[in-house]
C-alpha cells in the first residue's frame, strides 16, 4: 500500500513535455548526466523507444532535480524526482541518491521490474560494458565496494558508541566503550573519499542500500 501511494504521489508530479529533441550523449557529460532507454512493443506491433534523461549537476538536495522522458527522441513528459512516468503496460520509476541514480526501472502492471538500459557512452553504460566484458573482475569490484562500505559503517558505529558512552549518565549504567580503531583527522578524510568512491561505483550499477549507502551519504 505504501509503494502504491508513493507511486500515485509521484505520478501527480508529471507534466507534459514540449516536444524538444533528445540531445546526443557526449563523453564529457559522464559526471553529470545519466541516460537510459526502454524499448516497448505496442499492441499493434509497433516498437517505441523511451529515454530517461537526468542531469546530475542539478542540486539534488534541493528537491529540484528533474527527469525528462522522451518518446522516440522527443520530450514526452517531465517530472521532479522521485518520478513515476506512466507508459504502456506499466510505469517507469526514477529515484536518485546522493551518489547518482539508485533506481531507473520499468515496473509492469503485474509487478515485474526491469532495469532500463544505459546509454553506451554514459558512465553507467561504460560500467555495464565492463561487466559484460569482464564479469569475474566486475563482480570482484562490486564485492570490494560492499566490503568498503561495511567496514566504514562498522567504524562509524564504533565511534558513535564511544562518544555516547562518554556521557556520565550512560557510562554509569553500561560502562564506557573504546573504539578498536582510532583514526586521525586525515585518515577520516581518506576513509570518506574511499566510501564516496565505493558508493559511486554502486550507483553506476543502480545498487543502493539504505543502511550502507545511506550511512555513507
Amino acid at each position: 500500500m505504501f509503494e502504491e501511494t508513493r507511486r500515485r504521489r509521484a505520478a501527480r508530479r508529471v507534466t507534459p513535455g514540449d516536444g524538444r529533441a533528445l540531445k546526443r550523449f557526449r563523453w564529457w557529460q559522464m559526471t553529470f548526466r545519466a541516460l537510459f532507454y526502454l524499448r516497448l512493443t505496442n499492441d499493434d506491433g509497433r516498437r517505441t523507444i523511451y529515454a530517461v534523461d537526468v542531469r546530475h549537476w542539478q542540486n539534488n538536495s534541493s528537491g529540484n532535480v528533474k527527469a525528462d522522458l522522451y518518446l522516440d527522441d522527443r520530450q514526452h513528459a517531465r517530472s521532479r524526482l522521485p518520478a513515476a512516468f506512466p507508459v504502456p503496460g506499466g510505469t517507469i520509476e526514477v529515484r536518485m541518491s546522493a551518489f547518482g541514480l539508485k533506481r531507473c526501472h520499468y515496473v509492469t502492471a503485474d509487478g515485474a521490474e526491469y532495469q532500463l538500459v544505459p546509454d553506451r557512452d554514459s558512465a553507467e553504460g561504460r560500467r555495464a560494458h565492463f561487466d559484460r566484458r569482464h564479469p569475474a573482475l566486475s563482480r570482484g569490484v562490486g564485492f570490494l565496494s560492499s566490503i568498503v562500505l561495511v567496514g566504514a559503517l562498522f567504524l562509524l558505529l564504533a565511534q558513535l558508541i564511544e562518544q555516547l558512552t562518554l556521557s556520565p549518565g550512560i557510562s554509569q549504567h553500561v560502562g564506557t566503550f573504546t573504539s578498536p580503531v582510532d583514526l586521525a583527522a586525515w585518515s577520516n578524510t581518506v576513509l570518506g573519499l574511499i566510501t564516496l568512491t565505493a558508493s559511486t561505483e554502486r550507483a553506476l550499477r543502480l545498487r543502493y542500500s539504505r543502511l550502507l549507502d545511506g550511512a555513507a551519504g
